[in-house]
């Protein structure tokens, strides 16, 4: 007979550790402590004691002022290769550039567990301003940058609105808030021609009106192009699925 044992102390102590990091996933680039416990859904105690083991590793840090946590260097150097694995670091340069012509921030996305997860955001040097920055996950099924990786690999479902995109060459969001605002994708194909990210920017609807969305398109699908070939191993493990 088969006997499921129960997870190691250890074991249980890094599957809690891990937990804590992510939830710094969302906004927020810091948290008090009883912010974290609560997120963790955790002991305030046993939140303590594994955010400083997290802090002597150096993957959070910790306000000497105001007590709060955020995401260590630590961490952005364990990030690296995986980035460099992406090609973000040949990519980069074009993403700036583009950002800088057509004077709105840039994100790159790539498919992740049924979402469109940014990995890396260009911001413009003017012009910029907070809506400009996407969210960390949006739905494949609902996001202009989830639209444009699944309408080249999505079949059967709303395949009227994935012909839309493919058709047009990008998709198109429109974000319900106080400010109305909009987001238009691109996807970006690599060296084996397959959809592996998008390119996506969003801005205030009353200024990414659709004059502006006819100018910008042409440039970003250049730099998608441009940048394709750079990902030979980017899309590796990715799953689309339909929504």
């Amino acid at each position: 007979m088969t006997t499921t044992e129960p997870p190691r102390s250890g074991a249980r102590a890094v599957d809690r550790a891990v937990h804590v990091l992510n939830c710094f996933q969302d906004a927020d680039p810091e948290l008090s402590l009883s912010e974290l416990a609560q997120r963790a859904g955790l002991p305030v105690s046993t939140t303590f004691r594994l955010a400083q083991a997290l802090v002597r590793g150096r993957l959070l840090e910790q306000d000497a002022a105001t007590d709060r946590y955020r995401v260590g260097h630590g961490l952005a150097c364990l990030a690296r290769p995986a980035l460099a694995r992406l090609g973000l670091d040949a990519a980069a340069p074009h993403l700036y550039a583009l950002a800088a012509g057509i004077k709105i921030t840039v994100s790159l996305s790539v498919p992740d567990d049924g979402d469109a997860l940014t990995v890396f955001q260009a911001r413009p040097p003017v012009s910029f301003c907070h809506n400009q920055i996407p969210r960390e996950r949006s739905p494949l099924g609902t996001s202009a940058v989830g639209h444009a990786l699944l309408a080249h690999t999505a079949t059967g479902a709303r395949r009227d609105l994935f012909d839309t995109v493919r058709r047009r060459g990008f998709a198109v969001e429109e974000i319900d808030r106080a400010e109305p605002i909009r987001a238009i994708a691109v996807p970006v194909l690599g060296p084996d021609k397959q959809v592996w990210g998008a390119l996506g920017v969003q801005a205030r609807a009353s200024r990414l009106d659709h004059e502006l969305v006819r100018a910008v398109v042409p440039a970003m699908r250049r730099i998608a192009v441009r940048i394709g070939p750079y990902f030979h191993t980017a899309a590796a493990g990715a799953e689309f699925g339909a929504p």
